[in-house]
């Protein structure tokens, strides 16, 4: 059974949304846009947040006005203003210094996550830190490439959370459908938590076909 438009088109939403966390980025995602995105996947993609930006990248995409490795800047994700903030905010010697040691130490867990955003050097992005100190590292590739960690680990606690509340609620046939467009992502993610994260993967799964778990919609 083909997935129905709008779980597709959820799917792709998310991907789209989620570029930053993605090895490869939009070398990677591109062909899945394209394979992926057909006209009745894009009408059902226009109602959706952020929608009718990936709509429009995608019929770039299509026409050759993109290439497919890469995106207009002004139809990135949150446009583009994340990566702006970063490309603008220069780090001094200190900072550099401070990340670096940061990342040298930096631990894969909630605790690393919380040690690393009490720095001085990440408070100035704010809440953009994550893409922010990304852009910033463009030209460092040793330093990115830990950075890359700290935004999977980011990621991977966030959806562990997002998933625990998932299984301690009554199921709606919307939250099922949620489950399975974000789907590739537990995949990716819940593995890291080894038995508990792959228990918690299983649940979900079982949600997504068991009936009996689903409540009526309002």
């Amino acid at each position: 059974m083909k997935p129905k438009a709008n779980l597709i088109a959820q799917k792709l939403v998310n991907l789209y949304r989620q570029e930053h966390v993605i090895v490869g980025g939009w070398a990677v995602l591109n062909p899945i846009f394209l394979d992926e995105a057909t006209d009745e996947v894009l009408d059902e993609m226009a109602d959706l947040p952020t929608g009718k930006m990936l709509v429009q990248h995608i019929k770039n995409l299509r026409s050759g006005k993109t290439p497919r490795d890469s995106i207009d800047r002004n139809l990135m994700p949150y446009g583009g203003l994340m990566a702006e903030s970063g490309a603008t905010t220069p780090l001094s010697d200190d900072q550099w210094g401070e990340l670096s040691r940061a990342l040298d130490n930096f631990s894969p867990t909630q605790q690393g996550l919380a040690d690393l955003q009490k720095l001085n050097v990440v408070k100035k992005f704010g809440d953009e830190w994550l893409i922010g100190i990304k852009t910033v590292l463009s030209d460092h590739p040793d330093m990115l490439a830990k950075w890359d960690v700290v935004m999977k680990t980011d990621r991977a606690y966030r959806l562990w959370d997002m998933a625990t509340q998932i299984v301690h609620q009554p199921l709606t046939e919307r939250a099922r459908a949620q489950i399975q467009a974000d789907m590739p992502e537990y995949e990716t993610f819940l593995p890291m938590f080894n038995k508990p994260g792959l228990d918690l993967l299983a649940r979900l799964r079982s949600f997504m076909s068991d009936k009996k778990h689903s409540s009526t919609e309002d």
